[in-house]
């Protein structure tokens, strides 16, 4: 019988979570543009080169709202290793943002490309969350 429930539980939970979601408004209006389109950045990635371990490195990206309307961003996810200051007030059509990024290499064993994703407020036509993404890479010297 247990064995009956927990899949039917699993199920009803799963149900539940994506009821919620849908239910949700979006706080911005969606961009008239494709995905791509809602920022342009000066540059997407950067490549920190060698790097010792338990070094710290700062660096920067920066861009520009070319969707034509207002952009938010809602959050960011990133590697334990990675902390980003991000702009957390509206950016208006042509406005520009930049993160502040710093990487810790003191628990990293080995050489790695680290993606930053950055998940705006704005939505495309089906609803979902824009996200944008930018990366650094670095050669670990031990």
């Amino acid at each position: 019988m247990i064995r009956l429930l927990v899949p039917l539980f699993s199920l009803t939970l799963l149900m539940a979570c994506q009821t919620t979601q849908q239910a949700q408004s979006p706080t911005l209006a969606p961009s008239p543009k494709a995905a791509t389109d809602l920022v342009t950045w000066d540059k997407k990635l950067v490549e920190l080169g060698k790097v010792k371990k338990g070094e710290k490195r700062s660096m920067a990206f920066e861009f520009t709202n070319t969707s034509g309307v207002d952009v938010q961003l809602e959050g960011v996810s990133a590697c334990d290793c990675t902390t980003v200051d991000y702009p957390r007030t509206v950016i208006p059509p042509n406005g520009k943002g930049h993160l502040d990024v710093v990487f810790d290499s003191t628990e990293k064993d080995a050489s790695e490309k680290i993606d930053i994703d950055l998940i705006f407020k704005n939505t495309d036509a089906a609803g979902n969350p824009r996200i944008e993404r930018v990366s650094y890479s670095f050669e670990l010297m031990k």
